[in-house]
């Protein structure tokens, strides 16, 4: 079936069942931002393939809601299919919640399938039908019903991460969420996000393409963990360690049937944005329930020594794969025929050289010309062009590794540059560079700094629609939860920035039809001094791979941004030519040059 024969098999069963409307959020039943094949229910009912969206179809309407990253995207990729864009955040835009509310029927119901839906939502959406006194049905999955060659759920195997990779068992994990426990004034914990079960086993999987995570759900209590999963992707080994730990194997979907059957007298522990609305429904009434952000966010947050010796060594490895790409990329433009596939394929090529790689952290973004004011484009067969040869590529990859995960953002120039790329280039790296050498107190939130990257851009009257920067898991989510660079506020995001934590820096200029440039690093922030004013801190850049100077207007920096960039030039130089033939550090060393 085509797109709209799907929506039309949906308003069916719509019809069939009573729903006067039907909600279709992203997410899987863990509240991931990115999902396995089998959770793409939004992606397959209306065509759209961004990491972000919620699909809302009445009778005789359809539409999408994502935001400012995937605006060019949908509006493509929607085209044909009778389902309208709503951009969020922009002026006249009704929220989800506003526009249900107001197509909702007087006493209508409205549906969708609460295990995929967080609670904090769930409570909103009550909220919105409340004005109607509508119903909410959340017990069936009705596209799913339309989904006739639906993927089953992922079996592949799980692995271990040992004391090496993670520098903490998983005993003195529980124990500091147990104690976390104790100041919430909790007995039981249910835990449903993949990476905070991850982080607290030491377990990874191959769930979810690209991010090493296992569809796993947990209970923890005082003396007790219940891991919910597919017992057939634990060795004998996991399983005898997960044993020593008093941690107990229950089939995968059991837990919605065993919260059931909590001890009213139990206090329990839930996160209200990474808990699904079903699950949270299953608590039996009259038990009392603290909802706060899951303690592990913080914890997996600030990386320990070992984590942040083998993060390093995880970026000068990618270092080395990314600057080989680039002496590539650089020497072959116009002479070979490069596509954005081709080229994505290569660097795979140069990640697999390195020890310890895994695979890539998520799917590359591989831009030419034009595609890369699409800010999350994602070439496939049907969008593939070759590389342009006069003009800018952007690329945003990564790689995971047994040390951990890289992000990074470099666009590359070719040829002929007009005087607008030049000047897009040199501004984004200004806002990089403006934001990376920051100092400030212990206390201060990404929201706080945000403008700093925005700075140089914003004095051109020129913004990027997406946020600065997020924080990056160990060898789980590229993005995590804790913190973020935005100048719009996330109530889930407004941890401060605390030593030890690795955040993206990546600012942006788009410019549709013509370019785009998006310049990142990765930033560990340290201890600096502390004294009578409290304890500052700082960002030191843990990417190591050029810049490329073919496109910066060295005019427009100041003395500090030429000797910034010159110094950082000299690290990479340091760190990347030993590793690189004869040919390929001749070739470094003039794109390390300093300017």
């Amino acid at each position: 079936m085509n797109i709209p024969e799907r929506i039309s098999a949906l308003r069916a069963l719509m019809e069939e069942r009573g729903y006067d409307v039907y909600m279709v959020p992203t997410d899987d039943f863990h509240q991931s931002e990115y999902v396995g094949d089998h959770f793409k229910v939004r992606e397959y009912i209306t065509g759209f393939t961004g990491s972000a969206g919620t699909a809302v179809f009445t009778k005789d309407e359809a539409g999408l809601w994502t935001d400012g990253r995937y605006f060019l995207q949908a509006d493509q990729q929607l085209a044909g299919t009778g389902v309208k864009l709503y951009k969020m955040g922009e002026p006249g835009v009704p929220t989800v919640e506003e526009f249900i509310a107001s197509a909702l029927p007087e006493g209508g119901t409205l549906g969708f399938d609460g295990r995929v839906v967080a609670i904090e939502e769930g409570a909103a959406l009550e909220e919105a039908v409340a004005s109607k006194d509508a119903k909410i049905n959340y017990s069936e999955d009705l596209v799913g019903e339309v989904w006739a060659d639906r993927p089953a759920l992922s079996e592949k195997p799980a692995f271990a991460l040992g004391e090496e990779y993670t520098g903490e068992s998983t005993e003195s994990k529980l124990a500091r969420v147990r104690e976390a426990m104790k100041k919430a004034g909790a007995d039981v914990h249910v835990i449903a996000a993949l990476d905070d079960v991850c982080w607290i086993t030491n377990l990874r999987g191959d769930d979810v393409d690209f991010f090493p995570l296992l569809l796993s759900y947990a209970v923890i209590t005082m003396d007790e963990m219940k891991l919910y999963i597919d017992e057939r992707k634990l060795n004998d080994d996991m399983k005898s360690d997960l044993a020593k730990n008093n941690i107990t194997i229950h089939p995968y979907n059991a837990i919605y049937e065993d919260i059931k059957n909590l001890d009213t007298a139990s206090t329990v522990l839930v996160d209200p944005n990474r808990l699904n609305y079903a699950l949270f429904n299953n608590i039996p009434g009259g038990t009392k329930v603290v909802q706060q952000v899951n303690p592990t966010i913080a914890m997996k947050a600030k990386k320990n020594d070992v984590e942040i010796r083998n993060i390093i060594n995880a970026h000068k490895k990618d270092a080395v794969a990314m600057t080989k790409w680039m002496y590539w990329l650089k020497t072959n433009i116009g002479k070979i025929e490069i596509t954005e596939l081709s080229a994505a394929a290569k660097l795979e090529t140069f990640r697999k050289e390195q020890e310890g790689y895994l695979w890539q952290s998520f799917e590359p973004i591989c831009a030419s010309a034009e595609h890369a004011a699409i800010v999350h484009y994602e070439p496939t067969p049907e969008t593939d062009v070759p590389l342009t040869q006069n003009g800018l590529f952007l690329t945003d990859t990564g790689g995971g590794y047994l040390e951990g995960s890289t992000d990074i953002s470099r666009t590359f120039a070719f040829g002929e540059l007009t005087q607008q790329m030049k000047e897009d280039f040199t501004t984004v790296l200004q806002c990089n560079f403006n934001l990376a050498h920051a100092v400030f107190l212990e206390g201060t939130t990404g929201y706080n700094l945000d403008v700093l990257a925005r700075m140089p851009a914003w004095r051109r009257g020129i913004n990027f629609n997406h946020g600065t920067g997020h924080d990056v898991g160990y060898l789980m989510n590229i993005h995590e939860a804790s913190c973020g660079f935005r100048c719009a506020i996330r109530e889930k995001e407004q941890a401060p920035l605390m030593d030890g934590l690795v955040i993206t820096d990546e600012p942006g200029i788009y410019i549709e039809g013509s370019h785009g440039v998006r310049t990142e690093n990765e930033l560990l922030v340290r201890k600096g001094p502390k004294n009578e004013y409290g304890q500052f801190l700082y960002f030191e850049p843990i990417t190591y791979v050029p810049i490329d100077l073919d496109a910066i207007i060295p005019e427009m920096l100041t003395d500090q941004e030429r000797e910034q960039l010159n110094e950082y030039h000299k690290k990479v130089y340091e760190i990347v030519a030993p590793h690189l033939s004869d040919e390929e550090r001749e070739w470094l060393k003039e794109y390390t040059r300093a300017i």
